[in-house]
């Protein structure tokens, strides 16, 4: 997974440069400046997902070597309230998204039901537990921390990769700055 982001990055690290190459007005694909309120919650985000994501994972470890319900019990706390942080977090990107870039509004649109997809899986899981104490380790179960886990995999990746792109777009506009051409966007 770590590969597939990593070519993702390049890739459009790649794009840009070929655009800032070929000096192609770029003003026309950004119309709205980033919010900085905006960057500071993705930001937020982006580290909250991470967590939740490394957690997400240590549920599936536990379906291998921990049959005590009390353990999945207190990791599925965690990774609930990993998922309720990044659900504040949403919230208040939703209430500023319109402050920012068409691709930062993208980006919170993508990460809302990704996060109400793991809320609802989270919430199943602890459920499943609660009246599965002596089988916690069951297909059903281990559907619902495999999907957790891929879901939270993959809301990182949309808020890093998002991060990474601002970063990239920002270097570029200084290189332009350097070089002396306009027409490109300000992050």
């Amino acid at each position: 997974m770590r590969t597939v982001h990593t070519h993702n990055i390049l890739f459009a690290i790649g794009i840009l440069m070929v655009l800032v190459l070929l000096q192609l007005p770029l003003a026309g694909y950004v119309t709205r400046p980033e919010s900085q309120q905006l960057t500071q919650l993705l930001s937020d985000a982006s580290d909250e997902a991470l967590e939740l994501a490394d957690d997400a994972n240590e549920t599936k470890v536990l379906i291998l070597n921990d049959e005590n319900w009390v353990t999945h019990a207190l990791m599925l706390a965690k990774v609930k309230g990993h998922v309720d942080n990044l659900a504040l977090i949403i919230e208040k990107l939703n209430k500023a998204q319109k402050s920012g870039s068409e691709l930062q509004e993208q980006a919170v649109k993508q990460m809302l039901p990704l996060v109400k997809e793991l809320s609802a899986n989270t919430t199943a899981a602890i459920n499943y537990l609660n009246q599965n104490k002596t089988r916690p380790t069951s297909e059903t179960y281990t559907q619902y921390l495999q999907k957790n886990a891929d879901t939270a995999r993959q809301l990182s990746s949309i808020i890093s990769s998002l991060l990474e792109y601002q970063k990239s777009m920002a270097e570029i506009e200084k290189l332009r700055d350097k070089l002396g051409v306009s027409g490109a966007p300000t992050p």
